[in-house]
């Protein structure tokens, strides 16, 4: 069965914010090498919107070696999108959910292949609720927002989670990566 893992970048003060964070030639190769592992993307519309923004670099380089080769790699990376309001996805390499999120990833998780990575806060969120993330890899940037949307909101019941591994780059960012705790076992 596969693992549903929720990859994001966010601030020190928990905050999801694109314009916040600087992503800098390492942390490009890194999701590259992250989405390269992929089976799946799972993105919400606000964040499948923003991503749309990839393919443009596909078609027009920016020069940028590691924006561009990213942008290769998200451009060839299915993705699953979950939206109320859209009623198709011109990216060729997504699709719109045909499922509720639950029933969708359930599905998802019984198919062969790799990992399935959320990517939006929404879905994190959603999942997490629904107990349904394996694992959590925050790539913490040295950024104090003030402002923004916080990760965790609405999270009512208490995640317990173990740190297995980091990984640290030149420009201070860190990621944390943890997998659910089974509070019946402790592992």
């Amino acid at each position: 069965m596969r693992k549903v893992i929720a990859a994001i970048n966010m601030t020190l003060d928990g905050y999801c914010d694109h314009t916040a964070v600087d992503a800098d030639e390492e942390i490009h190769q890194h999701y590259g090498e992250l989405l390269l592992d992929a089976g799946v993307v799972l993105y919400g519309r606000i964040t499948y919107l923003l991503m749309e923004f990839w393919p443009t670099l596909v078609k027009n380089p920016s020069g940028d070696r590691s924006m561009d080769e990213f942008a290769v790699i998200m451009d060839n990376t299915p993705k699953v999108v979950f939206s109320r309001t859209l009623k198709s996805v011109e990216w060729e390499s997504a699709r719109l959910a045909e499922r509720d999120l639950k029933e969708e990833v359930l599905a998802l998780r019984q198919e062969a292949g790799n990992d399935i990575f959320v990517g939006s806060p929404g879905l994190i969120v959603a999942l997490t609720q629904l107990d349904l993330i394996d694992e959590y890899q925050l790539c913490i940037h040295p950024v104090i927002a003030g402002k923004g949307l916080p990760l965790f909101k609405n999270i009512t019941d208490r995640v317990d989670l173990k740190l297995f591994n980091t990984k640290t780059f030149a420009a201070g960012a860190v990621v944390l990566y943890y997998k659910r705790v089974d509070i019946k076992t402790g592992s």
